[in-house]
């Protein structure tokens, strides 16, 4: 068992803090991780009294009162030195802690991963990767919010950042990357796609033109890469859509006494299906390319997806995940490409 260190923002998401410090206890059971338990100090230490973990030395309180509400300017984080967001970053840089991990204020987490945390070395801007499930297994959609305004060479860094992360957490030898158009011939596209387009044929990347939408789903590729600007909107999309089906198929369970007695047989199938859309199942999202480990998990996340995103931190360290990186960048982008 791997001797981590995390700080968890304990201020941020709607059932913090006491999900988020029950998340945590559960990560320190389950993994032996070390946590700082970063937020308002008499608020953790009452849950974790009552949890009868106070003293514990794996779950060290760290007192922050000040927290980044969602409504709140991103850029705000840096001038709120005592807010949890803030004072884990800091942990993280100061080398006190091996990660971040927040269901807070998602730019917020983005401004203290890029600017306190820092960028890992040979990456020029982080990017968020998520991976959707298809049919065959998950594809990899990078960038999906960090970057709303990218150049052409971001994008190729992206798209080896997506190839890492394909490979080396997901375990796909040699991961099929494709560029997100609105057609697959390769003149399709805006100004961004098609300048794109001929760098990505330069790179060392098994890279087979471009995607179409249609393709994100369907396990045609095993990474796609995009602008943070149209990722994001996707994955909102896609999050959306995922809810609205699942509701839309008990409306019509309750409709008849024939379609009750179908579900019940299809139960099995539905409850698989459900776990593979489930948010708490994964965790949280990875900002790529940080220093160290800063895992972005949903607002509404409770103690399962917070014991979940520390442990999708941990996995990004037990592989080596920023040494692969950076010799990724090196090896995969002509020196030509990167400039």
């Amino acid at each position: 068992m791997e001797h981590y260190s995390f700080a968890l923002d304990c201020n941020g998401g709607d059932y913090a803090p006491l999900e988020i410090v029950r998340g945590g206890i559960l990560a320190s059971k389950e993994f032996g991780y070390k946590l700082f338990l970063v937020g308002d100090g008499k608020k953790i230490e009452a849950i974790l009294r009552k949890s009868g973990e106070l003293g514990n030395p794996l779950l060290e309180v760290v007192d922050a009162p000040e927290n980044v509400g969602f409504q709140e300017s991103p850029s705000s984080v840096l001038k709120k030195k005592n807010s949890s967001l803030y004072v884990g970053a800091k942990l993280v840089r100061e080398g006190k802690a091996q990660g971040l991990i927040s269901a807070g204020n998602t730019g917020a987490v983005l401004a203290v991963g890029k600017f306190i945390v820092g960028a890992e070395e040979e990456v020029e801007r982080p990017a968020i990767a998520v991976a959707l499930p298809n049919p065959k297994g998950k594809t990899v959609l990078i960038d999906v919010g960090a970057n709303v305004d990218s150049k052409p060479r971001h994008l190729v860094q992206f798209a080896v950042i997506g190839h890492t992360y394909a490979q080396e957490i997901l375990g796909i030898k040699n991961p099929r990357v494709g560029l997100l158009s609105i057609g697959e011939e390769e003149g399709k596209g805006n100004e961004l796609v098609k300048e794109t387009y001929p760098l990505l044929k330069q790179t060392g990347l098994n890279f087979l033109g471009n995607a179409e939408g249609r393709d994100i789903y369907a396990g045609t590729f095993d990474v796609i890469v995009c602008d943070g600007f149209v990722g994001n909107i996707i994955l909102k999309a896609s999050e959306s859509l995922g809810l609205a089906v699942v509701q839309m198929i008990k409306e019509e369970i309750k409709k008849s006494l024939l379609a009750k007695f179908g579900a019940f047989l299809l139960l099995p199938a539905l409850n698989s299906f459900r776990k593979k859309a489930d948010f708490t199942e994964y965790g949280g999202i990875p900002l790529l390319g940080a220093k160290k480990p800063v895992i972005i998990t949903h607002g509404k996340a409770n103690a399962k997806a917070i014991k979940n995103a520390i442990k999708v931190a941990g996995e990004f360290l037990s592989h080596d995940f920023n040494v692969k990186l950076v010799e990724n960048i090196r090896e995969l982008i002509p020196e030509e490409v990167r400039v």
